[in-house]
């Protein structure tokens, strides 16, 4: 008997993405979609992309009855919206994957990031946080999970093995990481538009940037000695590609007698026997994660300034979000961690 989900938040383009990958899963079937902005509204009308799995399928407007009793629910809202509605949901469900970033962070630390109090910080400690090559052990031990940002996911799989081992510095961490377009979400923006996305680049939110937090939080975790203080400075960029993230990450050498072949021997180490992990000598292209739930990364020392150098590139929409949190459903409810997803991408 198939298990039972439902998606809060369904019109957006993680929603979009969780119902195309839901659609292909053998084990989940999608029993309630809302879309607020957009209750009564056609899936196929939206994204006509999903025509086929969904046919005349609206959307409803939220209602927490409606989920009661799921196996699992998908909130695919904006920060500060899920954890209004959390307390019910959760009342109501087996199991929830918050994809927004409300339940990411310890309540100070979300407040000095996001500048308003939290509103549900009773239920913090209920989500693990599921960056699931890291916090594995952790998802399975609580009800529900917080889904990583994207730029933190690639970022923390990047630099994450060389933490843990003591090879860099805590501090004096720089991650600059390049996005497509979909990042900003389907909502109407200036910058999003594509006369102004296109043939451009911008950096954005300097030195402020929230995934900052999720970036420091994920490395102190593997930091020895344990919770070591991690202090990383992030600038992401606004490229015109409509999905995909390009993480380039520097960090001072800790240890002496590095070289690119250990770095790279221990990236494989570290990811060895993980599915959506690859990792690779060339550098790592977006469009090689396209649709695909992977993570490509490789490394290089460079001898002459005395730098570690990390990349990896990953589909913002997959594995940098709805990808993952179906990972961490499946693991939530027991199901092969595999199930439903890919790490082939899509070239050209």
């Amino acid at each position: 008997m198939s298990l039972s989900a439902g998606i809060v938040g369904a019109s957006g383009y993680m929603g979009a993405e969780l119902l195309r990958l839901l659609a292909g899963h053998p084990e989940i079937d999608v029993v309630y979609a809302s879309g607020e902005s957009n209750a009564g509204a056609r899936i196929a009308d939206l994204y006509p992309s999903l025509t086929s799995a969904y046919g005349d399928r609206t959307l409803a407007a939220f209602d927490a009855e409606a989920v009661a009793g799921l196996d699992v629910v998908f909130c695919a809202l904006p920060h500060g919206e899920s954890q209004k509605q959390m307390a019910a949901i959760t009342a109501a469900a087996r199991h929830v994957v918050d994809v927004g970033a409300d339940f990411r962070l310890p309540a100070d630390v979300y407040e000095q990031w996001y500048g308003e109090a939290h509103q549900a910080p009773e239920l913090l400690d209920e989500f693990s946080y599921g960056m699931v090559e890291l916090y594995r052990a952790d998802i399975t031990g609580r009800p529900h999970v917080a889904n990583p940002g994207c730029y933190p996911t690639a970022s923390s799989i990047a630099l994450a093995p060389f933490m843990s081992a003591g090879w860099i510095e805590p501090t004096g961490i720089v991650v600059n990481a390049m996005s497509g377009v979909s990042g900003r979400g389907r909502g109407l923006s200036t910058i999003s538009l594509y006369s102004e996305a296109n043939e451009n680049a911008m950096a954005y939110g300097l030195m402020t940037h929230r995934h900052t937090a999720e970036i420091e939080q994920a490395l102190t975790h593997v930091a020895p000695p344990a919770g070591a203080p991690v202090q990383v400075l992030f600038t992401p960029h606004l490229v015109p590609m409509n999905r995909g993230i390009v993480a380039t990450c520097t960090a001072r050498p800790a240890v002496s007698g590095l070289t690119t072949a250990r770095l790279l021997d221990r990236l494989r180490e570290a990811w060895a026997g993980e599915p959506f992990v690859i990792v690779g000598e060339n550098p790592p292209q977006a469009k090689a994660a396209l649709a695909s739930n992977a993570v490509h990364v490789t490394a290089r020392y460079d001898a002459r300034t005395g730098t570690v150098l990390a990349l990896a590139a990953e589909d913002n929409l997959v594995k940098g979000g709805s990808g993952q949190a179906v990972q961490n459903a499946n693991l939530l409810l027991g199901l092969p961690e595999t199930c439903g997803l890919s790490a082939i991408g899509i070239m050209p």
